[in-house]
This record gives structure tokens, C-alpha cells and sequence, in this order.
């Protein structure tokens, strides 16, 4: 099962790609694989509507070249600033919009449920989950930037949820 995982923002669009072999280990631990990662940054001078484009694009592209089975996202959370809340819902139907594009199905999860499922605590901070993505994903530093160690977060959690669900139906 390969998943890339997105996490949307206004200055920059996160993504992460993790790969997981059918099966899970004895530990119950799902043996998870590091595929690709990064941001997507437009330019701060092109229009809302470039930008977006722009978001769109880059993400068809990284859907193609990594050819993931599901696209996971950020469900939608309240903000005290609507400015940036409703910024931040345009990139996130610029991704929604990609990953339909690509024939994909989409599963989407809660900041705390991301969170709970990386770290073990659903309001961990930034360098928490960090951390833990460099922890799980084996590698030698925490992810950078930080949007694309939360794309891989929402991979992660996926890949954790997916199991379970897994396991459940198979008893």
C-alpha cells in the first residue's frame, strides 16, 4: 500500500509518500517505507488563483511520478483568523481536485486523530511529530520543512488506520 499523504497550506503545500508491504509484522508495528517527500512553494507574487493552479499542478505530477494507492488529507479544522481559514480550504479543494483527478480515493482525518496516531498525544507540537516521523520512517533527521513531515504524519496515520481496519475485519 503506497499513500500520499498532503498537507495543505497557504505559503507552502506539504507532501509525503510512505509505502507499506502487505502484512503486518508480529510486533502489530507496520513495517513503513520512506518513498519521497517535500514542499510545494509558489511564488508569493502570482495571484490566488496562480498559486492555486500552480498547487495543482505540481501536485498532479508528484501523484504520477509516485503512483500512490489513496491520497490522505487534513480534515477541515476551525481557525480563529477566516482569512487564513478560508485560504487554507482553497488549497485543500486544490487537493481534494488533484487527487479526484488522478482516479485516487481520498481518506481524511482529524488533527488530533494525525496526531494521536504518530505521537500517542492528540495536541503534540510541531517538533513532536517531527521527531516521530524521523523516528518511525527511520531517518537520520526529522523532515523537512515541517509541512512535509505533517504530509507524512497523515500518510502514516492512514497506514495505522488502515490496518486496524484491516485486522478487525479478517477476525
Amino acid at each position: 500500500m503506497r499513500i500520499f499523504g498532503i498537507d495543505c497550506g497557504s505559503e507552502i503545500t506539504g507532501y509525503g509518500i510512505v509505502e507499506c508491504p502487505d502484512g503486518t509484522p508480529r510486533s502489530g508495528q507496520p513495517d513503513l517505507r520512506l518513498i519521497a517527500f517535500g514542499g510545494i512553494r509558489p511564488a508569493k507574487k502570482l495571484t490566488l488563483a496562480e498559486r492555486l493552479a500552480f498547487v495543482h499542478r505540481e501536485l498532479l505530477t508528484q501523484l504520477a511520478a509516485h503512483q500512490p494507492d489513496l491520497v490522505a488529507v487534513e480534515e477541515v479544522f476551525y481557525s480563529v483568523n477566516a482569512k487564513s481559514a478560508l485560504k487554507l480550504g482553497h488549497v485543500r479543494g486544490v487537493a481534494l481536485l488533484a487527487a479526484a483527478t488522478a482516479g485516487l480515493p481520498i481518506a481524511e482525518y482529524a488533527p488530533l486523530t494525525i496526531k494521536s496516531t504518530v505521537t500517542g498525544y492528540g495536541l503534540a507540537q510541531k517538533e513532536q511529530v517531527q521527531f516521530m516521523v524521523a523516528r518511525l520512517l527511520h531517518m537520520p533527521e526529522p523532515p523537512e520543512p515541517a509541512d512535509a513531515a505533517d504530509a507524512l504524519a497523515i500518510a502514516i496515520c492512514h497506514i495505522h488506520h488502515a490496518q486496524t481496519i484491516q485486522a478487525q475485519q479478517s477476525r
